[in-house]
């Protein structure tokens, strides 16, 4: 579980963002109107959510988080994996649903649970630095409702937060129905001293779809709404503090309902109340020049001097990894995770239906936990299977661009040596 969101926005700063709505519309600044600080590449992973009406959540994008403990913030919702709460509605949205009930003598950490409502994360399927998030979402509204789209570091686990920092890409609390605040929080800078920006608009946002963003580069964070820039944060904005944002983030979608900063249901606050979600897409972040995006690094050959690539830079899953002309996109854009897989473009580098024999096919295939996913570059520029015991081996001995890998015993030769690069 990952508990926390704990903004308590104190009385004044929330009276002085209300002060504000005409200067901060009066502000908002097309984004074509400033120079693109982030250089986004192409999708790296996406849910357009078009399953048939009453179709679970696809557990190989997402995953749950499930209880009902507070999540830091004493918050009054259970939070199930029920299709009562999360479902495709069959018109291209997933629906997030949060209700006023308690079908399975739920218990909250304030005693017998009044709501439920689902919050989705790609924790263990999907992680990235850099580049563009962005979800289209109509959001839900009432006293209390707390809907987000947000991101947490993938170091969670062990460094906890906010040291391993917090991106809101979308936050709202009902009863600043027209507001969307976006924020980063991360140590010596989080809950009410996070560092925040909003923007006001004429509407409430709940009466129509709106598409939420922001494009991260590695000394740089900045937030859209509609197209609309409204908040930038940098190193510099910090007060000497440290940046955290400088490694893998997973995502996260949910419907809270109460809490410390939005306050809780009144009379008013009608149930159920539902969050669409038109899509979710990630994009990945290109320098711009000869390296590879800070915290990735190209894969270069011995024999060939060209770099381990994604055809196409479409990850989908079963794309037959290659060799190609090294270059700074997302498609040679490779992690070498924590847990002993290799990644690109939100996905792992993998042995073909997890085989261990000499010309298994290397491709490119969703994170899901199987040791047989685990390679290492050795001292020696051996790129080895991990479960097989095998070297990544460019077959045939091929140097021209289009090179399928394979796995093979290794053997020392030029195509199966390797490097960072």
């Amino acid at each position: 579980m990952f508990p926390i969101r704990n903004r308590r926005r104190p009385p004044a700063l929330a009276l002085a963002g209300a002060a504000l709505v005409a200067a901060t519309v009066a502000l908002a600044v097309p984004v074509d109107s400033r120079p693109a600080e982030a250089a986004i590449g192409g999708i790296t992973w996406q849910d357009e959510f078009n399953a048939a009406a009453g179709t679970p959540v696809d557990q190989s994008r997402w995953r749950f988080d499930i209880g009902g403990n507070g999540w830091g913030n004493n918050e009054r919702q259970y939070y199930t994996n029920s299709t009562s709460n999360a479902v495709h509605d069959g018109q291209g949205n997933l629906v997030i649903t949060a209700r006023r009930e308690n079908p399975a003598n739920y218990q909250c950490h304030y005693g017998r649970c009044e709501y439920t409502s689902a919050r989705l994360l790609t924790a263990a399927t999907f992680t990235q630095a850099y580049g563009r998030f962005e979800a289209r979402i109509k959001i839900p509204r009432g006293q209390g409702i707390w809907p987000a789209f947000w991101m947490l570091g993938n170091d969670m686990g062990s460094v906890g937060w906010p040291n391993a920092g917090e991106i809101d890409v979308m936050e709202n609390i009902g009863r600043e129905p027209n507001t969307v605040y976006g924020t980063i929080h991360g140590p010596g800078y989080s809950g009410a001293g996070g560092i925040t920006g909003s923007r006001t608009i004429a509407a409430p946002l709940a009466d129509a779809f709106h598409t939420y963003r922001v494009d991260w580069e590695p000394n740089s964070i900045v937030w859209y709404l509609d197209g609309v820039e409204y908040h930038r944060v940098d190193p510099a904005r910090l007060g000497g503090n440290r940046w955290v944002f400088d490694h893998p983030f997973f995502m996260i979608l949910n419907v809270a309902v109460g809490g410390n900063w939005p306050g809780y249901p009144d009379a008013s606050t009608q149930f159920p109340q539902q969050m669409l979600v038109d899509y979710v897409r990630a994009s990945g972040y290109t320098s711009g020049g000869g390296e590879p995006a800070p915290g990735t690094t190209r894969i270069r050959g011995a024999a060939s001097g060209r770099c381990i690539d994604i055809p196409g830079a479409n990850p989908v899953d079963g794309a037959k990894l290659q060799i190609w002309d090294c270059n700074t996109t997302a498609a040679q854009a490779w992690t070498f995770a924590a847990d002993g897989t290799l990644r690109a473009m939100g996905k792992c580098m993998d042995p073909a239906w997890a085989g261990t024999a000499n010309g298994t096919e290397v491709n490119l295939v969703s994170c899901n936990g199987n040791p047989a996913q685990r390679f290492n570059l050795t001292a020696a520029g051996d790129l080895v299977n991990l479960s097989a015991n095998r070297c990544v081996d460019v077959r045939d001995r091929v140097t021209a661009n289009g090179g399928r890998l394979q796995l093979w015993d290794c053997t020392g030769a030029a195509n199966q040596k390797w490097s960072r690069a």
